[in-house]
């Protein structure tokens, strides 16, 4: 589902367009989206790299190549690399240092940060490794660049940063997950809230729509023994190789299947349970309401008649339309810190229509 504008995209494209910068065959562009003014006749050669599917989905759409994050294929000796840098410091640190190892000596490096996204710390934090940066200012956002290799880079800080993003032990060691995931670094209060109502009569084919690290599906599968088969649908393909992990002990007991997906797009039908906390978030911060109603329209979709959804959300989202348009009944299950549970059940009538459509 695309994003309704994107400021730090168009504000890294800008020096590009107006002949302060070169476009280079051969570049590479990390953490890439697709936007209005991005135009891959633009740009020959050009590698996209994104583990984010709805974005890999609309690159590949509007004509670009994409590629996974660490594909040896996308190598290294860039002319030029560009990057979008995420919130997630370390993560972004990590992607800094990866950008620089992966340019050629006096290729540049070129980020765009939105002001309200840590804009100046994002700076700062490349200038610590990169050596002295160009930057300007537009649409609210900070774009600045720097050649690889030059004089005052910190190339030991560098090495040392790129390995800020690897797995890791969380919760307890119970998972592993990695900066830059949705509350990767702990359980999420609101997917807690929803695993302390999940009943354990729960029985059937499962989803977890939005499934992160696994933590939801997990505890789906720890309390309901009747689950004979789990499919986690997510659209971080890093978060997805992560769950795989933290779901490997229930393998021998569940079919398990693992779908690098993006759940707005629909899922197969024939789920007797999905649970969910949906995103509400774009990758880059903005609040995206319409995902969550994505979610619950593809849920209704997919169940069969009398299959119950379990659904976690921040009270102030107005989901009760959406439940109502595709569920026979809905109730509130719980309230706690602002979150709120519900349970809506499938009726026996015709399956919902595609909003899409």
């Amino acid at each position: 589902m695309p994003s309704p504008g994107d400021p730090a995209l168009d504000a890294l494209l800008r020096p590009f367009g107006d002949g302060t910068l070169a476009r280079e065959p051969g570049a590479l562009f990390m953490r890439a989206r697709a936007g209005g003014g991005f135009m891959a006749r633009d740009w020959r050669g050009l590698v996209c790299e994104t583990a984010f599917r709805p974005d890999a989905d609309a690159l590949a759409r509007a004509g670009f190549t994409v590629a996974m994050p660490d594909d040896a294929a996308t190598g290294g000796g860039r002319p030029l690399v560009l990057l979008l840098p995420p919130r997630q410091r370390d993560e972004a640190r990590a992607l800094f240092a990866e950008a620089l190892a992966r340019a050629a000596p006096g290729a540049l490096v070129v980020a765009s940060v939105a002001n309200d996204a840590g804009a100046r710390t994002a700076e700062a934090d490349f200038a610590r490794i990169a050596g002295p940066v160009s930057t300007r200012s537009k649409h609210k956002c900070r774009v600045f660049w720097a050649p690889a290799g030059q004089a005052g880079a910190d190339d030991a800080l560098a090495a040392s940063w790129r390995g800020l993003a690897a797995p890791r032990p969380v919760a307890g060691g119970r998972f592993l997950s990695r900066p830059g995931l949705f509350a990767w670094d702990r359980v999420d209060a609101a997917s807690a809230l929803l695993a302390r109502h999940l009943p354990t009569d729960l029985r059937g084919r499962a989803a977890d729509l939005g499934a992160g690290y696994g933590y939801l599906a997990a505890e789906l599968l720890g309390r309901s023994p009747g689950i004979t088969a789990l499919d986690a649908y997510e659209a971080d393909a890093r978060a997805l190789e992560l769950a795989r992990h933290n779901l490997a002990a229930f393998a021998p007991r569940v079919a398990l299947g693992f779908h690098w997906h993006d759940v707005a797009a629909g899922i197969p039908s024939g789920y007797d349970v999905v649970v969910s906390n949906p995103p509400f978030h774009a990758p880059d911060g903005r609040e995206r309401r319409d995902t969550g109603r994505a979610f619950i329209a593809a849920a209704a979709r997919a169940l069969r008649p009398g299959g119950r959804l379990w659904l976690v959300a921040n009270r102030h989202l107005p989901y009760e339309q959406a439940l109502g348009e595709g569920f026979g009944e809905a109730r509130l299950v719980a309230q706690e810190a602002g979150f709120k549970v519900v349970e809506a059940v499938r009726s026996a009538g015709p399956r919902p229509c595609d909003p899409r459509r």
